[in-house]
């Protein structure tokens, strides 16, 4: 996408304006924002508004003493290689990719400019980064544990439904490097196991599947589905929660987004206040340190979020130690 806006207007009626790139000072710093949606999407003005608050906590203002470019891929990964180049070609002095798919991408496109990302899943399973503890290369940022919960979120779908035995698991097949998906998909099948559920893999390789995928889930009587973690489920959470709710099936998640729209349950770490907490990599890279010495940062706390009224509306009977856990 050619046009840049301004970030501290998100969330406002203004676009953002255009910018004559060539016409800003070298001395200013000039920051790459790589996005998996539109920028016009709410999904991207949500994370591009986090952070922006963000920059503003630790000083920046963009357009003043910041510039910042974005670059949205449509829901289209495949776009991610051409826009990384795009942004290594502006020779901005660093990049925010957004979630790994960007990220690799960008590691792909330079060596040198400094990457921050806001949502990693796997960060040394994918190759973005050696070890968690010393990066050593020029990535950075924040994992969110995503694939390691994916047990730990069938497990609180069984304690909210015990009689459930069908589990259709939703997932995004490229969404993470092949370690990544194979150890997220080998982990939920043992977790299977152990809870006594069968797990059936529905694939969506598109949005454009996510029909196919709950026709399929519809005819194999699933009694409810794990949303496994992906840049694109995640962007697409409003349909898949529409879709859910029209066959009347529980869903687990790993984001809040999910149950704020109407999804039954979500356990993880609180995805889009990253984007806000990732500023503070970029301000230490902006002021001279490398990516390669700032350790990855791992969630401390994960919600649990529970939707009663769709509990309800599904007759679901949740037990009182499980809603005693949650969040909200």
């Amino acid at each position: 996408m050619k046009r840049r806006e301004l970030l501290g207007l998100i969330g406002g009626a203004a676009a953002w304006p255009l910018r004559a790139w060539a016409q800003q000072p070298k001395s200013v710093p000039r920051i790459g924002f790589l996005v998996t949606g539109s920028i016009e999407s709410p999904e991207a003005r949500a994370a591009l508004k986090a952070f922006d608050q963000g920059l503003r906590e630790f000083g920046y203002i963009d357009g003043q003493n910041v510039f910042v470019e974005v670059r949205g891929a449509d829901l289209n990964v495949e776009r991610f290689p051409a826009l990384a180049s795009e942004l290594v070609r502006l020779n901005v002095d660093l990049i925010v990719a957004s979630n790994t798919p960007a990220a690799r991408a960008v590691q792909q496109a330079t060596t040198t400019i400094p990457i921050v990302v806001p949502v990693m899943g796997d960060p040394v399973g994918d190759g973005l980064v050696a070890s968690l503890a010393r990066p050593e290369g020029n990535i950075t940022g924040l994992t969110f544990l995503g694939p390691q919960l994916v047990p730990k979120r069938l497990a609180l779908l069984k304690e909210a439904l015990p009689t459930a035995t069908q589990v259709a698991a939703l997932w995004h097949p490229g969404a993470y490097g092949e370690r990544t998906m194979n150890d997220m998909v080998t982990e939920a099948k043992e977790a299977a196991l152990t809870l006594g559920v069968h797990l059936r893999l529905v694939a969506v390789h598109a949005p454009d599947d996510l029909d196919r995928a709950f026709s399929t889930i519809t005819g194999e009587r699933a009694d409810a589905i794990l949303i496994f973690p992906s840049p694109m489920l995640y962007n697409q959470r409003k349909r898949i929660v529409e879709l859910a709710e029209a066959r009347r099936l529980p869903i687990v998640a790993m984001g809040k987004e999910f149950v704020q729209l109407g999804g039954f349950m979500s356990y993880g770490a609180d995805i889009m206040d990253f984007n806000r907490r990732c500023v503070a990599y970029v301000d230490k890279i902006l002021k001279g340190a490398k990516p390669a010495d700032l350790p990855v940062e791992q969630p401390t706390k994960f919600e649990l979020f529970i939707n009663l009224k769709t509990a309800k509306t599904f007759g679901i009977e949740i037990p009182p130690s499980l809603v005693a856990r949650a969040e909200r």
